[in-house]
């Protein structure tokens, strides 16, 4: 895997991540230093990695059960330490909203597949921050 990142000049911290493939994310650094808002903050860019890795976890784990949501959207909640440099995360909680035809059983056998087992951000985050999750469905 590589990635280069280049600023782009919006602000003295708005830079450009690119991966081999050509697909590209923003970033930036908050107001409170310089930045301009022009992208993602790289703490929340990681996140969303814990939100997109369990998802396609979860995603798999279903398919598998032949149980296909017509759509899912994540909500992340992030807690940083306060006070403290670095500020790393304390506490992620991600909840899984499920619409469509999605038993209980199957969306929870997933998540706990996901979060437990087979998540590698989730495995990175965990000797540091407590990650929970929960789910609901929209039928």
């Amino acid at each position: 895997m590589k990635i280069e990142i280049r600023k782009t000049g919006a602000s003295p911290y708005s830079m450009e991540a690119t991966n081999e493939s050509g697909q590209t994310v923003q970033l930036d650094g908050s107001p409170d230093i310089g930045g301009v808002d022009a992208g993602m903050r790289p703490m929340e860019l990681l996140a969303t990695s814990l939100g997109g890795c369990s998802a396609i976890d979860v995603i798999n784990i279903l398919r598998k059960k032949r149980e296909e949501p017509s759509d899912i959207l994540i909500s992340i909640e992030a807690k940083r330490q306060q006070g403290v440099v670095p500020a790393t995360f304390e506490a992620i909680h991600v909840h899984f909203t499920f619409f469509g035809n999605v038993s209980e059983e199957a969306a929870e056998k997933a998540l706990q597949l996901s979060f437990e087992k087979y998540c590698s951000v989730t495995k990175i985050l965990e000797p540091t921050c407590a990650v929970t999750h929960s789910f609901s469905i929209e039928h």
